[in-house]
């Protein structure tokens, strides 16, 4: 199994909810502390004395929700976290016939595409990286050297557009030209299209900029899906509202495999092999992630008694993150690597610090002031880089220089970040007296309403995602892997923002997706 939970991150998780509590003196402290965090420790336990005085200052508190989970994920038992000698025998003997059918299918069949598509949104796709690397090399090999594409069917061109460009290979949209009429409109023809329109849709979601094709395709396949919802068979409405609810291309990857098994079992050509192979599969790693969820128990706030008690776990939980991340590190030879998780959270504790100063000043800063600091608060730059010091790949100086330099990718990730987070919780955040959000900056710079404000922001926040479909297609500046580091973060904004502020709500539609994950099991 390679999808583990590193337990470095609980802490990181742990110091995000609580320094987001913080009041402006709060911040003012960690910001001051941090920067002399190999200092004299004197001169420090000064500093936060005379900026620690609760009473000298108006702390705006969140009053966020208390967790509803308690203890659940730190009493799991052997019995639901230890994977049997039985499930690993069957799991083999499957994984096995997956490869087969794979490898034995060939490459220049719709047979293939289809079976590539459904391992990856099983979750499969792990166990046969190679495999589907070459297969979709040699598929799109096919496709750019034959004199004449022969393939006229829509559901067949959108799927391997949308395989090839998954798999970091640029194959033109012109693909689509044929399916349009002269004026760039869509065919009326395929509107009862259904798994054609499906297709499509999810093939328009990989685009990138200056792609006037695949925008009409969007706007065509939204509104004709959207039309024929009521009069679907209940296996299609649930593929279709799924689809219209979080594409492909947004949907963090377990989260969507646990959703398309019960989808794909409810399609009537299933592979019954395949279904059962991925329902084993998605409960051994279930059980791998309870154990490590069990495990992550270390958050031992020990003696600050410089600091008020509100603020110890904060500072205490930074120095056991980069304590604990070195001592580990160290002895895989990788401690050059706490540099740069270091210099990522020393620009964060400056972002949050900047946002402190601005709300204590009543300062709202023009667009461009507030985005340059809130790419970094938004903490992608921190994650884009702290996600890769811990993985075991072997990852070269090169790269983590290339990510503290905060390239396009990360950027557009961040930008994402920040602006659907503004979006779904900014309102709130006023009431209790936060630092302004994009929303006020943009209505106070361009004198607009908070409507105009939110059709800019989702304007910028589909262009990010044109950058960062950019960003992922070869030759790439980094492995691969680096890069589907910042996609799948990207896919957590999206997930946690899109309709509500699923991060710090949690009664949202998240819990359910954390019940799905890593409470109830599948049945086989």
């Amino acid at each position: 199994m390679s999808q583990s939970i590193s337990p470095i991150f609980s802490h990181f998780a742990k110091f995000q909810s609580n320094i987001w509590r913080c009041s402006t003196s709060e911040l003012r402290v960690i910001h001051s502390s941090y920067a002399s965090f190999g200092g004299r420790r004197k001169e420090r336990e000064r500093r936060m004395n005379r900026a620690m005085n609760p009473s000298s200052s108006s702390r705006h508190l969140a009053d966020f929700h208390s967790t509803i989970w308690g203890d659940h994920f730190l009493s799991y038992n052997s019995e639901i976290t230890e994977i049997t000698t039985q499930e690993k025998n069957e799991h083999e003997e499957l994984k096995e016939i997956g490869r087969k059918m794979l490898v034995e299918t060939p490459d220049n069949s719709t047979q293939k595409l289809v079976l590539i598509d459904t391992i990856q949104r099983l979750g499969l796709a792990y166990h046969f990286n190679d495999e589907i690397e070459n297969s979709i090399q040699n598929i799109f090999y096919l496709s750019q050297n034959s004199e004449e594409d022969d393939e006229h069917n829509l559901y067949v061109v959108a799927l391997r557009f949308r395989l090839a460009r998954q798999q970091g290979n640029y194959m033109s949209s012109d693909v689509f030209k044929q399916f349009t009429n002269h004026d760039g409109k869509f065919k009326e023809n395929h509107t009862n299209d259904v798994q054609g329109l499906l297709s499509l849709y999810e093939a328009a979601h990989m685009s990138v900029h200056e792609e006037e094709i695949l925008e009409e395709a969007l706007i065509f396949t939204t509104t004709h899906l959207e039309s024929m919802i009521p009069n679907l068979s209940n296996s299609l409405k649930v593929q279709v509202t799924e689809a219209l609810s979080q594409p492909i291309r947004k949907t963090i990857p377990r989260v969507g495999a646990r959703k398309y098994i019960y989808i794909y079992e409810n399609i009537e050509a299933h592979n019954d092999l395949l279904l059962k192979f991925a329902k084993l599969d998605f409960n051994m790693l279930q059980k791998l992630h309870r154990k490590e969820l069990n495990e992550l128990t270390r958050w031992d706030v020990g003696a600050m008694d410089s600091l008020p008690t509100y603020l110890r776990p904060i500072y205490q939980g930074l120095l056991d993150v980069f304590n604990e991340m070195e001592e580990v590190l160290a002895k895989e030879g990788k401690a050059d690597r706490i540099y740069y998780a270091k210099k990522e959270m020393k620009k964060l504790v400056a972002a949050y610090f900047k946002e402190a100063q601005w709300l204590n000043a009543n300062y709202i800063p023009k667009c461009e002031e507030y985005m340059k600091n809130g790419l970094v608060s938004c903490t992608g730059m921190m994650y884009g880089t702290i996600s890769l010091v811990v993985m075991e790949e072997f990852i070269t100086k090169e790269t983590f220089e290339w990510l503290s330099n905060e390239p396009l990718i990360l950027r557009a990730s961040s930008t994402i970040c920040r602006l659907m987070d503004d979006i779904a919780d900014h309102e709130v955040e006023q009431q209790r007296g936060h630092v302004a959000s994009f929303v006020e900056c943009y209505m106070k710079e361009y004198g607009v309403s908070k409507q105009e404000a939110y059709v800019e922001m989702w304007k910028n926040i589909t262009n990010a995602w044109k950058d960062i479909n950019k960003e992922l297609l070869r030759p790439t500046a980094v492995p691969m892997f680096v890069l589907e580091r910042t996609l799948n973060y990207t896919r957590l904004v999206d997930t946690f923002f899109k309709d509500d502020d699923g991060y710090t709500n949690p009664k949202s539609k998240v819990k359910d997706l954390i019940t799905l994950l890593f409470v109830e099991s599948i049945d086989i």
